[in-house]
C-alpha cells in the first residue's frame, strides 16, 4: 500500500495541498515522479537518490513510483523534495514513525541537497497559510523559512536544517526548538526613505500630493526636467497610512511567491513602491511569462507604482493597466489555469509637457504636431484613470537657495492618516473599500451628495469641457478626499472646486487656460 505524505504548492498566489503517494514495487531500479510536474520536480529523482544515501540510508534497489495528487494541476518547484524523501523512508521501512505521531497531522516543505542539507524555497508564507486552512497541525521547513512560516498563527511551524533531523522528529526523538531570528529578514528594500522636508518649492503641488496619499487616488505629475517630479513621487510611501497586518501578510504572501524576500523571513511593514523602467514588458508589469509570476502592479500591491516618463513606455503595455486599475486585480489566463493576482495600487506617473521637455519656455523647439503626437501616447482612457493631473512648475533660485524646508513627511503624514481614518470608519464593514478611490458608484451616491450650488459648478465644468461619466465620478471621489482632509462631513463648494482644478492636462487639451494657485 502506498504511502501518502502531505506537501502543498503554489496557484497564483495561494497554496493549495498536494498529497505525495510513494510506493515501491517489483522492477527495475528506477525512480518514476508523475503528476504533471516540471523539470524541477522532474529532477527531484536524482537529489532524492543522493540526499538519501548521504543521510546513511539505503535506498530501495526496486522500482520507485511516485505520484504528486491532483494529477491534473501543473505543479513546479523544488518544494516537494522532503515530502517525497519522508515517504520513500517511511514506505521503504527505513523510518518507523513513533506511536504517538500521526503522519497525516504533519506536512513537509523544503528542498533538498545532494548532501541532505535542507534548502529555502520560494512561496513558503501562502503555504503556511494554505496547511493552517487544510487542518495540518505541524509544519516541517527548512530552518531559514522557519521565520517567514512563522507569521502564520494557529499552526505549530518547525524549522530543520537536515533529512536525518525529520527522520528523527518522526520517530519521536525530542529536538532542540528553533526560534525565528528577529534579526533575519526584512522588507528588501522596497521602500524608499527619503523625507518630504527636503523638497523645496512646490507647498501647492504638495497638497495635492496629500489629497492623492489620502483618498489612494491615481496622480500624474507634468514638468520640465529637473523640478521634482522624480524626487516627490519616491516619497509618497514615507506619507501614507502604515499597514495592516492584513496587508502586510498580502504583500508578503506576493513577495515570497515571485521569489523577492531575498532575506527570506522578515513581514514586509512598509509599503511597497516599485519604479519600473519604461522599456518594462506587458509580462514584467501586468504579470505572465512561463510561470505566471506576478507583475510590477502586483508587487505594488497596497502601496506605489510608479511609472516615470510614463510618455516613453510602450503604449499596448500602457492600455493593459486600464482594467487592472479599475478591478484592482489581475486575470493572468493559462490554457489549464486561470491566476488572479490582487494588484490594489495607487499610480503615480511623471512625464515632460513635450519631446524636449520645456513646453511653454523660450528653449523649447517642438511643432504643434510633435507636441500633439508625444501627448497621444497617453490614450484617452489611461488618461481618464488618472484622478488628479498637475503641472509641476521649475523651483524658484530663491527658494532653492534657501534654507528652510518644507513640512516634514511626519508633518504631512500625520494629516494623511487623519483623513484615512475618516474613511475606514465611514467603509467600516464594507470588504475591498479602504479610502475614497474605491468607492463604487452605490457609495458615491451615498456618501458624495453636492448642495445645489455644488452641483451647477459641476454641470456647467461637465458640458463645457465633455468630461467622461467615469471622470464625473473620479471629481466626486476627489472631492469626498478633500472634505475629509478638513473633517467635513458634507462635500462643500470650494472642495467641488478644488476637484475641478486637479484636472490640468485634460483641461488644457480642452482649450482652458491654467491658473496656478
Amino acid at each position: 500500500m502506498a504511502v501518502v505524505v502531505r506537501s502543498f504548492s503554489i496557484l497564483g498566489v495561494d497554496g493549495y495541498p498536494v498529497d505525495i503517494e510513494t510506493d515501491v514495487i517489483s522492477g527495475m531500479p528506477s525512480i518514476t515522479i508523475v503528476g504533471m510536474g516540471d523539470t524541477a520536480v522532474r529532477e527531484a529523482r536524482e537529489r532524492l537518490q543522493a540526499a538519501v544515501v548521504n543521510a546513511k540510508y539505503d535506498f530501495p534497489s526496486r522500482k520507485v513510483v511516485i505520484n504528486l495528487a491532483p494529477s491534473d494541476i501543473k505543479k513546479s518547484g523544488s518544494n516537494f523534495d522532503l515530502a517525497m524523501a519522508v515517504g520513500l523512508l517511511v514506505k521503504s521501512g527505513q523510518l518507523i514513525v513513533a506511536e504517538n505521531i500521526d503522519i497525516k497531522d504533519y506536512a513537509f516543505i523544503g528542498e533538498l541537497s545532494l548532501t541532505s542539507q535542507l534548502r529555502p524555497c520560494s512561496g513558503v508564507l501562502p503555504m503556511a497559510i494554505a496547511a493552517r486552512n487544510a487542518g495540518v497541525k505541524n509544519l516541517v521547513v527548512p530552518v531559514q523559512n522557519l521565520r517567514e512560516a512563522s507569521h502564520v498563527k494557529d499552526i505549530n511551524v518547525m524549522g530543520l536544517s537536515t533529512l536525518r533531523e525529520v527522520s528523527e522528529l518522526l520517530r519521536g526523538r525530542p529536538m532542540q526548538e528553533r526560534m525565528p531570528d528577529a534579526a533575519e529578514g526584512g522588507a528588501c528594500g522596497v521602500v524608499c526613505q527619503d523625507d518630504f522636508s527636503e523638497v523645496r518649492g512646490q507647498d501647492s503641488l504638495i497638497k495635492y500630493i496629500q489629497i492623492a496619499a489620502a483618498g489612494g487616488h491615481n496622480m500624474l505629475m507634468i514638468g520640465t526636467p529637473g523640478c521634482g517630479k522624480s524626487m516627490i513621487a519616491k516619497r509618497i510611501p514615507t506619507i501614507l497610512p502604515a499597514m495592516t497586518e492584513e496587508e502586510a501578510l498580502e504583500v508578503t504572501k506576493i513577495y515570497s511567491v515571485a521569489g523577492e524576500l531575498k532575506e527570506r523571513g522578515s513581514l514586509i511593514e512598509k509599503r511597497p513602491f516599485r519604479s519600473p523602467h519604461h522599456n518594462a514588458s506587458t509580462n514584467s508589469l501586468i504579470g505572465g511569462g512561463n510561470d505566471a509570476k506576478p507583475g510590477e502592479i502586483s508587487l505594488a500591491h497596497n502601496g506605489v507604482l510608479f511609472l516615470d516618463e510614463i510618455a516613453e513606455f510602450n503604449k499596448n503595455t500602457l492600455n493593459s493597466l486600464r482594467q487592472p486599475m479599475e478591478d484592482r486585480a489581475v486575470t493572468v489566463s493559462r490554457v489549464r489555469h486561470t491566476h488572479r493576482y490582487p494588484c490594489s495600487f495607487m499610480l503615480v506617473a511623471a512625464m515632460n509637457p513635450c519631446p524636449c521637455g520645456y513646453h511653454g519656455t523660450e528653449r523649447c523647439k517642438c511643432t504643434d504636431y510633435e507636441i500633439l503626437k508625444y501627448r497621444q501616447k497617453l490614450s484617452g482612457p489611461i488618461l481618464d484613470r488618472l484622478d488628479i493631473q498637475k503641472y509641476v512648475s521649475p523651483v524658484n533660485f530663491m527658494d532653492l537657495s534657501g534654507y528652510p524646508g518644507g513640512k516634514s513627511s511626519r508633518e504631512l503624514k500625520e494629516q494623511v492618516e487623519f483623513a484615512r481614518i475618516v474613511q475606514e470608519k465611514r467603509y467600516f464593514g464594507i470588504e475591498g473599500v479602504n479610502c475614497n478611490a474605491q468607492m463604487n458608484s452605490s457609495l458615491i451616491k451615498e456618501h458624495c451628495s453636492l448642495d445645489s450650488e455644488s452641483m451647477r459648478i459641476m454641470e456647467k465644468a461637465y458640458e463645457r469641457y465633455k468630461f467622461s461619466a467615469r471622470s464625473y465620478y473620479k471629481f466626486l471621489r476627489v472631492a469626498r478626499t478633500f472634505a475629509d482632509f478638513d473633517g467635513s462631513a458634507v462635500i462643500r463648494r470650494q472642495d467641488v472646486i478644488n476637484a475641478l482644478m486637479s484636472r490640468d492636462l485634460e483641461k488644457e487639451e480642452c482649450g482652458m487656460v491654467v491658473v496656478q494657485h
